[in-house]
């Protein structure tokens, strides 16, 4: 950083709304306990202010507030509530949203107004703003004041969101945070707005923007250029609609291309492992494809001569994929040759134990599962399977026998899907029988059931994302499917993939793989064999 730069550094506070607003969207929902966790991971990430939610609209999350007084204190961030100004029928100390914010007892609370009430109750509305900020201030609260629609509105009344904004700031607001609430303003326009209310208000100034015309990023940074030291967002973008701004994203522009500070180096480098977890705990994954987290953000495809080329004139990244936790990975293509798949093979510290004409025929049968529709640059983890079962080709493993799996329905009734398994490991016959909600889950239950007894770790493992292809349309239902799934622990997240000419046969391939794939991990941590029980009816 140079002395102009330096100068220009401001220090960012960062409210996390993955608990507010992020559940607010379709593609999560946590329970207590789960909000307890991801708290504590954010505490750790080093973000300032954690909104744990709405207690009045809430049960969840007014008993996640009183877990939260009872937990073992946070080490940096500090929770905040989330609620409106007073209502228009009630005094503030009767007024029962309040008293439900009050009853949080957190050292932050975060107050709304929706701004396009003021042209209906003008007076009534900037009364409330007042009374609501000089309750919370009197009890010893700090208070952030979220302008709710305040684009929308300045739009057609400048005077008027201002003037709420003042009234806010008047009774003590220590924030002032501007809401991009229907996500539609373009940043142009939003920097042009956001450099008005600088020139207007003194004070710490913030910015809170959701991302339905896909600008959510953009827009916060571009406050921040103009001097907003008040940032609010979710991980992975999590909220409603489209979601919100994005603080795996934010949070490395802001300190690794503006250079202020927000969580700071160590923060950042755990930024990929905060994303999976928040993830996992919703029971989703990371998208491939997200920046600076995502498994593809730092990869490029190997492409033989042409890639010894450009990398002699091309930056690998545009930054070091460990500043942010993530690592650089090489991809297969269709230009790739066997030198390219055998260098990638080397760069995985798996073929230590082969010898060069072992690697070569590995190397031989990784195009070949390419060229038959074995997309391995988007399945992490098949391909370290193939390097897994290379490098210790007598490891034990399983052998299935056989699997079966059945859906029924019964008019108006649900579907029931039971699927049943049968494996032999080490000579002995093992058995299980799961229900599921479809055949995805069915056989992934009875699958683990069968292998849980020799190796329980395989319950921690999580299903988290399951995607089909036909890659041949052309053929119909009679072209081959690919299916891909994708799994995660708190430590990793990779994918299997299985192609067959069904469905159902694809998924049991891409669901073995996975299997086997943990079992070889175990065994590489732990070298004894476990002993297998045989479960068979026929014992």
């Amino acid at each position: 950083m140079n002395a102009r730069e330096e100068d220009k550094a401001m220090r960012i506070t960062i409210l996390d709304t993955t608990l507010r607003d992020g559940v607010q969207g379709e593609l999560v929902t946590f329970d207590v306990e789960q909000k307890l966790a991801i708290a504590r991971r954010l505490d750790q990430l080093g973000v300032d202010l954690i909104e744990g939610g709405w207690p009045a609209a809430s049960r969840l999350d007014a008993e996640f507030f009183k877990r939260a007084v009872q937990a073992p204190p946070l080490k940096r961030a500090r929770f905040a509530a989330f609620g409106p100004v007073r209502s228009v029928q009630r005094d503030v100390e009767q007024d029962a949203q309040t008293l439900a914010l009050l009853d949080a007892a957190t050292p932050v609370v975060c107050l709304f107004a929706n701004l396009y009430e003021l042209p209906q109750v003008e007076r009534d509305l900037l009364a409330r703003i007042r009374d609501s900020v000089a309750f919370f201030r009197r009890a010893g609260k700090e208070v952030v004041f979220d302008a709710s629609h305040f684009f929308d509105f300045y739009n057609e009344d400048e005077k008027l969101a201002l003037e709420a904004l003042e009234t806010a700031q008047q009774a003590g607001a220590q924030a002032l945070v501007l809401c991009d609430s229907l996500g539609g303003t373009l940043t142009t326009r939003l920097a042009f707005v956001c450099a008005a209310v600088r020139c207007r208000f003194e004070g710490v100034l913030g910015i809170h923007a959701h991302n339905d015309a896909g600008l959510a990023v953009a827009n916060t940074v571009a406050a921040v250029e103009e001097g907003f030291s008040h940032v609010q967002g979710s991980i992975n973008g999590y909220g409603e609609r489209c979601g919100v701004a994005d603080l795996t994203t934010v949070l490395p522009n802001l300190e690794l291309k503006l250079h202020h500070h927000t969580v700071g180096r160590d923060g950042l480098a755990q930024l990929a492992e905060v994303a999976r977890f928040v993830a996992m705990t919703g029971g989703l994954g990371v998208r491939l494809d997200a920046p600076y987290v995502g498994r593809a953000a730092f990869s490029r495809r190997s492409s033989g001569a042409m890639n010894e080329v450009a990398s002699l004139y091309s930056p690998p990244a545009h930054v070091f994929p460990s500043t942010v936790g993530n690592e650089a990975r090489e991809l297969l293509s269709a230009l790739s040759g066997t030198g390219d798949v055998l260098r990638m093979i080397d760069e995985t510290g798996l073929a230590g134990e082969l010898s060069r004409e072992q690697r070569r025929e590995l190397a031989d049968r990784i195009r070949q599962l390419e060229f038959e529709g074995y997309d391995l640059e988007a399945a992490s983890g098949s391909f370290e399977l193939l390097l897994r079962e290379a490098a210790q080709p007598n490891a034990p493993l399983f052998e299935v026998s056989s699997y079966e799996v059945n859906t029924r329905g019964i008019g108006e009734f649900p579907e029931r899907t039971r699927a049943s398994v049968s494996l032999e490991v080490n000579e002995a016959v093992l058995s299980a029988t799961a229900e599921g909600e479809g055949t995805v889950l069915a056989l992934d239950h009875a699958l683990r059931e069968c292998l849980a007894p020799l190796y329980p770790e395989l319950l921690a493992v999580q299903l988290v994302n399951y995607q089909t292809r036909v890659l041949e349309p052309a053929r119909g239902s009679a072209g081959r499917v690919r299916v891909l799934i994708e799994w995660a622990t708190p430590d990793a997240q990779w994918a299997t993939l299985g192609v067959s000419e069904s469905l159902i046969g694809a998924t049991w391939r891409a669901l073995v793989d996975a299997m086997r794939l943990e079992i070889l991990r175990l065994q590489a941590r732990h070298p004894e064999p476990a002993e297998a029980a045989d479960t068979s009816w026929a014992v």
